[in-house]
């Protein structure tokens, strides 16, 4: 049984990324920071060819994440192309992505053996199922946001507070070390926001004696300065050392050619301090409570709050995630990745709250009718799944658009293309430039790869049609191409453009013929990006 659920949410995972294989421009540092690890190495000889040289973004990125988790698909990467399944940089992207995915995947079975052991084995089965039947986090789980490189170390730090026997009150103390050490951790490494997570967690941890207030600032002192990477002095259990440890601050700082860069304090100078985040806009002071809380849970919320008034192990467990979306809410700019760490525990508390309801099956009308709501909520969580998914699986053109181009013109030589702002924040990474160099050792080079995939930015149709030796173009717009007369449309490539209701000629007796979510939703799409090629 232990087995099946840990193999769901593995499947669950590797599902969403299999169906819809293509990135956003939100993830694109860590993966094509990933994408020239693999390929060049680290070393300072091939620094130069390194994308974010050429594309920085706003602000700097760790590239820890990214080295982690290159280094742990290389041997996938290569078992996998000794047997025949990865022979492109598309095959290659996705062994990327379903690495990462079930390294995200092993925390939640983690987590799901904490739930079973607290709680019951019933209870553990009902977080599994709500967690599968959730769209965002399983979706996003093996998709190369810095916040999915936060998420594993954080669900490793729930899985050391909470994995417990339900009647123990007290984790050990290895475990409460382990915990504080891991947020501290990804707080300095990968996301500032989880501090303030840290905060009522510790606070929590103080008031119920799991740890004294010398230990956790010993505990949290250790682990940032190991995960700043400085010169410090370590003394643990009377033993004493010096050591140099070297992460964020020494790792970051060669790879970027700055000195001394520490990316996420950078991160908190430029968005907070400096208030830039709101040039991205800003939300309400409810909008974490009111829209993007509900967004991630669907049907989880109702059953978390049942969850928290039944049982006083559960209120525990809630009110530090409370707590943090109540101080995350008083920045400005607000978005549904930055709380995506407290999905977890409130889907324990909603599997508390569902067996109850389905555990009353057996105890007349009221109960079946509890049954009935639980296996309903469940039910609504995953046909609202199914949807999203299905409109997602159409919202990346730049990646069909540029895996259509490649295979269209797979047997010609020399072809220049240029690849227009919308394909490239769509999909079109850098994984999907198959026909021209680089190739890790173990991938065989496809015959025609001597190509130019050209991602210049703010060039108009007069530069791109006289300036450039262009051959081919994946633009958002044709009209003003086509009118030169120096260019013929080959090809476009649609995209999800919004859902429609569409109750279907010849009433109630044709809607019960198909599935009633088939019959009254209909997917639109649009022309998004066309292929050109040039004529003379």
């Amino acid at each position: 049984m232990s087995f099946a659920m840990d193999l769901l949410l593995l499947a669950t995972s590797w599902t969403h990324v299999l169906l819809a294989p293509y990135t956003k421009v939100e993830e694109s540092f860590n993966l094509h920071a990933t994408h020239d690890v693999l390929m060049y190495g680290a070393g300072r000889d091939n620094l130069h060819k390194f994308d974010h040289n050429t594309f920085p973004g706003a602000v700097p990125r760790t590239f820890i994440g990214s080295i982690l988790l290159a280094w742990l698909t290389s041997p996938v990467a290569y078992v996998a192309s000794q047997r025949g399944l990865l022979s492109t940089k598309l095959d290659l992207q996705i062994a990327v992505r379903l690495v990462l995915a079930t390294l995200n995947a092993t925390g939640f079975m983690l987590i799901r053996r904490t739930v079973c052991r607290r709680f019951g084995r019933p209870t553990g089965l009902m977080y599994v199922l709500l967690t599968c039947s959730q769209f965002h986090l399983p979706f996003w789980m093996g998709r190369t946001l810095p916040n999915m490189f936060a998420l594993f170390p954080v669900n490793l730090a729930f899985y050391a507070l909470y994995d417990r026997a339900s009647q123990s009150q007290y984790p050990t103390r290895r475990n409460v070390d382990a915990a504080f050490a891991l947020l501290t951790f990804t707080a300095v490494v990968f996301r500032s926001e989880v501090a303030l997570l840290l905060a009522p967690l510790a606070i929590q941890a103080l008031l119920l004696r799991h740890i004294s207030f010398m230990r956790l600032i010993r505990i949290g002192f250790l682990s940032g300065m190991f995960s700043i990477g400085t010169y410090c002095y370590l003394c643990i259990e009377g033993s004493a050392t010096v050591e140099r440890l070297a992460l964020t601050v020494t790792i970051d700082s060669y790879l970027w050619n700055q000195w001394p860069l520490w990316p996420e304090l950078y991160g908190i100078y430029f968005n907070v301090y400096q208030g830039k985040s709101s040039d991205w806009g800003t939300s309400p002071l409810h909008a974490y409570f009111l829209s993007h809380l509900p967004k991630l849970l669907l049907g989880s919320l109702p059953l978390a709050v049942l969850g928290a008034a039944l049982d006083n192990r559960v209120r525990a467990l809630v009110l530090p995630p409370v707590l943090f979306i109540v101080l995350i809410s008083c920045l400005g700019h607000k978005e549904w990745r930055f709380i995506i760490y407290v999905v977890p525990l409130f889907n324990i508390a909603a599997a508390r709250g569902a067996w109850w309801m389905a555990s009353r099956r057996k105890g007349g009308l009221f109960g079946r009718m509890t049954f009935l709501v639980a296996m309903g909520i469940l039910a609504l969580n995953y046909a609202i799944t199914i949807v999203s998914t299905r409109a997602s699986m159409a919202n990346y053109p730049g990646g069909s658009a540029l895996a259509t181009f490649n295979d269209q013109y797979a047997h010609q030589h020399a072809v220049q293309v240029h690849i227009s702002n919308l394909a490239a924040q769509t999909g079109a990474s850098l994984f999907l430039q198959n026909h021209s160099p680089p190739y890790i050792p173990s991938m065989t080079a496809p015959a025609t790869n001597d190509w130019v995939y050209n991602k210049t930015e703010n060039l108009s149709p007069r530069d791109l049609t006289i300036s450039t030796p262009l051959t081919h173009l994946i633009t958002e717009s044709s009209v003003e191409f086509i009118r030169t007369g120096r260019w013929k449309l080959v090809d476009s490539v649609q995209g999800f453009s919004r859902w429609k209701w569409n109750l279907p000629r010849g009433g109630i007796t044709k809607v019960l013929e198909v599935p009633l979510w088939l019959s009254v939703l209909e997917m639109e799409t649009n022309d998004q990006l066309y292929i050109l090629e040039r004529t003379k």
